[in-house]
């Protein structure tokens, strides 16, 4: 037994130095860090006729009105699909949204503030890279568009979950698309 564990042990430590070196090589290869005016060049990649300043920009993805907020200062960006009236949610389709946020949703959750529901991805802005913030665009209107059916994000799904294989990965794929190599 005490072999076991040595060689477990041994293992662990071994994975764990793989993925050190593989963030450190990463890290080494990172873009520069997210802020509006590289947001505001990724968004008009996506929609040309999205209309904002930096910090604030509404544009249309999938026939989704789409928010992306943010506060260079506190380091925070959010996007922001609304989904449906909140208080059209009965108590089935609430529980059903509880486990999409813990296997479906991925990235993306539900959320609802100001009587809205809302399709949401939520990350801190400088150690936003190009393809977190397009793939987290597509998470949070899928939310939308899957609202009442699949509540999927369209990426994965955590195992372990009640949520099965649910998938709308093509517009996270088409978003990414459109925004790469600007």
């Amino acid at each position: 037994m005490n072999g076991i564990k040595q060689m477990f042990s041994l293992m662990l430590l071994v994975c764990l130095s793989s993925i050190s070196l593989i963030v450190s090589a990463e890290d080494d290869n990172a873009s520069p860090a997210m802020n509006n005016a590289r947001l505001d060049t990724l968004i008009k990649r996506i929609d040309e006729s999205a209309q904002g300043k930096d910090g604030f920009w509404r544009f249309i993805v999938e026939g989704r009105e789409v928010s992306v907020i943010t506060d260079e200062r506190a380091d925070r960006m959010r996007v922001i699909v609304p989904v449906a009236p909140a208080d059209k949610i009965d108590r089935d389709k609430l529980f059903r949204m509880m486990q999409a946020n813990f296997d479906s949703a991925l990235d993306a959750r539900y959320s609802i503030a100001k009587d809205v529901l809302w399709g949401a991805y939520i990350h801190p802005l400088s150690s936003l890279d190009d393809k977190e913030f397009l793939s987290g665009l597509g998470q949070a209107v899928n939310l939308a568009v899957t609202y009442g059916e699949s509540y999927s994000s369209g990426a994965i799904v955590f195992g372990g979950g009640d949520s099965g294989a649910l998938n709308r990965r093509e517009l996270i794929d088409d978003l990414l698309r459109k925004g790469q190599a600007i």
